[in-house]
């Protein structure tokens, strides 16, 4: 069994309602059980100002699925609950899950990144993620304390 961090985030239609969904339809995943689900949290988009605030949290899930087999399913997920993937990569978006750490792996193809690639200067992925694992020490031996004396809130607040 792995244990992984999978990022939620949704800004469109009801984003509270979209991420219960989500973590209620990660916990139907085959071999799959979610162990822990941080505090919601509103954060400013990344991208273009003129969206709508996003909700984000950090589930810790414990699987047997392969890496590419659990973004498959995770993007089974995001279809399913409305996501529609636009080019513009920063845009507004009913349902984003990213698989951000799987155990120690270090992994990099053309559609996966693991870690993910820019999670380490993301406000809205670093505070949930210590708020579930504020212990966690990632592969390159980075402890996630030590990441948030670098990254300011950003008046992120809890949802």
């Amino acid at each position: 069994m792995a244990i992984v961090f999978i990022a939620l985030g949704a800004n469109l239609g009801d984003p509270s309602s979209q991420a219960n969904d989500a973590i209620e339809a990660i916990k139907t995943l085959t071999s799959t059980q979610v162990l822990q689900v941080s505090p919601f949290y509103r954060s400013k988009p990344l991208g273009p100002q003129d969206q709508p605030d996003y909700l984000n949290a950090v589930l810790k899930i414990e699987t047997t699925l392969l890496p590419l087999e659990l973004l498959s399913a995770v993007q089974e997920i995001e279809k399913n609950l409305g996501r529609v993937r636009k080019s513009n990569r920063w845009g507004p978006r009913t349902l984003d899950l990213d698989i951000l750490l799987y155990d120690d792996l270090i992994l990099t193809s053309e559609i996966l990144t693991i870690p993910h690639y820019d999670m380490k200067n993301r406000e809205f992925v670093l505070y949930p993620l210590f708020d579930i694992a504020p212990e966690l020490v990632l592969p390159d031996k980075q402890r996630i304390s030590d990441l948030l004396q670098k990254v300011p809130m950003n008046n992120m607040v809890r949802w």
